[in-house]
C-alpha cells in the first residue's frame, strides 16, 4: 500500500510539472515565431533583459508553478477545488498573453491579457494560502515576474 501512495505522488507531481511546461510550450509556439522578427524591431526600454535570459527564467517559473500545482492538488483542504480551478484559469491566461502580446503582435492586447493574468495569479495566492503555504512561496517568482513583465509591456507600448 505505501508503494501505491509513493507511486501516485510521482505521478501526481510529473503530470503536474507537465501541465505547467506544456503551457509554457504552447506559449513559445507564438514567442518563438515573432521574437526575432517583430519583437526585435519594437523600441524596448532601458531595462529590458536579454532575450537569452527569458527562455530559462520561464522554465524555471514553468518548474516552481508545477510544484506549486502539485502542493495544491495533493492537499485535500476545503477551499481545493476553487484553488485549482484559479489555478487553471491564470495557466490559460498565461498562455492568451503570448498569444497576445507575440501571436497578434500587439502590445495593447498583452497589456490588457497581463492585467487580467496578474489579477489570476493574485487569485490564486490569496485561495492557496489556505490550503498551503509552501505552494504560495513557489508562487511568489512567478507573480514577481509577471509584474515586471507588466511594467516591460507598458513600456513597450509607450514607446511603440
Amino acid at each position: 500500500m505505501h508503494k501505491h501512495i509513493y507511486e501516485n505522488k510521482i505521478l501526481r507531481f510529473a503530470v503536474s510539472l507537465s501541465i505547467c511546461q506544456l503551457a509554457g510550450v504552447i506559449g513559445s509556439v507564438f514567442t518563438a515565431s515573432t521574437v526575432s522578427t517583430w519583437y526585435s524591431t519594437l523600441i524596448k526600454p532601458s531595462f529590458t533583459p536579454p532575450s537569452w535570459l527569458f527562455g530559462p527564467i520561464w522554465i524555471l517559473l514553468y518548474f516552481l508553478m508545477g510544484t506549486s500545482l502539485y502542493l495544491l492538488w495533493q492537499n485535500k483542504a476545503k477551499d481545493q477545488k476553487k484553488s485549482l480551478i484559479i489555478f487553471g484559469i491564470q495557466l490559460i491566461l498565461n498562455v492568451c498573453w503570448s498569444f497576445l502580446f507575440f501571436g497578434l503582435k500587439s502590445p495593447l492586447y498583452g497589456l490588457i491579457g497581463i492585467l487580467f493574468l496578474l489579477a489570476a495569479i493574485i487569485l490564486t495566492i490569496a485561495f492557496s494560502y489556505r490550503i498551503s503555504l509552501h505552494a504560495v512561496i513557489a508562487l511568489i517568482p512567478y507573480l514577481v515576474w509577471v509584474s515586471f513583465a507588466t511594467i516591460l509591456n507598458y513600456a513597450i507600448l509607450s514607446l511603440n
